[in-house]
């Protein structure tokens, strides 16, 4: 009789535990969660993971279609929505796969991914001790049912993840933007603004992060210097151990489809530009390739800073991170579809962390809304060094990007320095002339080449009309 009874339990167990089984609702990418925004007039990417063979129905409210993907072998099934023009009207997705699971309040716009280091990791409240101007109005009027955040959690790891850790979409409000990239925020306020339409921001960053902990193994293998990690490594640096970041945060949302990308990156690299020369425009060939999308790309350069107090406090030669900044605004030309946001005059000499986020931010947006969204009648893109003329004792320096020309806001430009054959740089007297700087100095009497805000730290002085700042340059290779 006992034997009978075990039998029986055994069977009702095992027939509720079917019934369990079919009725488990399918598991989506974490970045998938109600309140997200989507990118609009697209063929988006939805994927999750159930039992291989499974079928999978996702719906939309916007237009009522059913689409339809099986599970694979590996469990993982992904399919393919078409998404409307971008509007204010909320709307639903239904995922099932004989279980109904609901996204609720999806919005249709622009999303931009936000990514990099310290500086764009930072939140709009400020890191511990370290403020953010203006912060605490912007956090005050920020309440948007318009711009929607996302932040990928951080995750250091050296094999790639398919999902990243939880997180939850979030509309802009007090609470929520407090702790969300000032950076990322910024430029996106000014964008929904600008372009009236719902605006979506995934920031993926963090702090300290060196390029090459943001790329794949795949791709750093053509760098033989940087050791990447195998599966069974410890992670010394979770910042700055090479691919770790690429696997636990970037590789895991490449599917989900953006507009563009802003970057602020690069102080972790400032130690070795040449090798950052090659690194970072290979990072950004990558992140398109798996995107699968050529998508522009707007960065910010490194804001002047006094590097040599950092551990293992190095000085002279290449570790003034002016060379880094170079690579930066040379970079621009290297990589298409790209332009940088110039941010030489809102450095700190004692801050990594400059506390006018709002400047960085806005520069990023102006690029976007003229060469992403071609709005026009105002400026963009810095003055930007173009080329030189030697004439007697002194070299006139001209500027693209300054049409309507340069200004020092009426005060005396002291940054210039000019060097003849010998190589030896003196402090040069400035004087512009529309778009033009023309240096000179008493120890020269036959210049050969120019610099300015050549240094570690230094606040810029030289600016188009419109106020945005030139890039410290140098026009030697010395």
């Amino acid at each position: 009789m006992n034997t009978i009874k075990s039998r029986m339990l055994l069977l009702l167990l095992f027939c509720f535990a079917l019934l369990n089984t079919a009725a488990a609702q399918t598991k989506l990418a974490s970045i998938f969660t109600d309140n997200m925004l989507l990118q609009q007039k697209e063929a988006v990417n939805i994927w999750g993971w159930d039992q291989p063979g499974h079928k999978v129905l996702v719906t939309t409210s916007w237009n009522h279609k059913t689409y339809s993907g099986i599970t694979s072998g590996e469990g993982k099934w992904t399919v393919r929505i078409n998404t409307p023009a971008a509007a204010k009207q909320a709307y639903q997705i239904t995922v099932s796969n004989g279980k109904p699971l609901i996204l609720k309040n999806i919005l249709i716009g622009e999303v931009w991914l936000c990514t990099g280091q310290s500086n764009m990791e930072m939140p709009l409240k400020g890191f511990k001790g370290q403020p953010i101007m203006g912060s605490n109005d912007l956090i005050l009027k920020s309440a948007n049912p318009y711009i929607r955040l996302y932040t990928v959690p951080r995750s250091s790891i050296t094999t790639e993840q398919e999902n990243s850790k939880p997180s939850a979409w979030k509309i802009a409000g007090p609470e929520a933007v407090s702790n969300f990239s000032a950076t990322g925020y910024i430029f996106g306020k000014l964008l929904q603004e600008m372009l009236d339409i719902p605006i979506g921001l995934v920031n993926v960053s963090y702090s300290g992060s060196s390029a090459q902990a943001w790329m794949s193994a795949a791709t750093l293998k053509a760098f033989p210097s940087i050791k990447i990690p195998a599966k069974e490594d410890t992670i010394k640096l979770a910042s700055r151990t090479p691919t770790t970041l690429y696997n636990g945060m970037i590789h895991p949302v490449t599917g989900f489809n953006v507009k563009g990308a802003i970057f602020y990156q690069g102080e972790s690299n400032y130690e070795d530009p040449d090798l950052y020369e090659k690194l970072f425009p290979a990072l950004v060939k990558e992140w398109r390739t798996e995107w699968k999308n050529d998508f522009p790309f707007y960065y910010a350069q490194i804001a002047p800073y006094n590097y040599k107090q950092l551990p293992p406090n190095l000085d002279g030669g290449k570790y003034n991170s002016a060379y880094l900044r170079e690579v930066q605004r040379k970079s621009v030309s290297v990589i298409p579809g790209s332009a940088m946001a110039v941010l030489m005059d809102i450095g700190e000499e004692k801050s990594i962390h400059p506390v006018n986020k709002e400047a960085g931010g806005k520069r990023l947006a102006l690029l976007a809304l003229a060469n992403t969204y071609g709005l026009k009648g105002f400026g963009a893109e810095s003055p930007a060094y173009q080329s030189l003329e030697i004439s007697g004792n002194s070299i006139s320096v001209k500027f693209a990007h300054a049409g309507n020309g340069l200004t020092a806001f009426g005060k005396e430009l002291t940054q210039f320095e000019i060097a003849g054959a010998d190589k030896v740089f003196y402090p040069a007297k400035a004087v512009i002339k529309g778009e033009n700087v023309v240096v000179s100095a008493p120890e020269v009497a036959s210049p050969a080449a120019v610099r300015y805000a050549f240094k570690d730290f230094v606040l810029g002085q030289l600016y188009n009309t419109e106020g945005l700042p030139a890039s410290s340059f140098r026009t030697d290779n010395w």
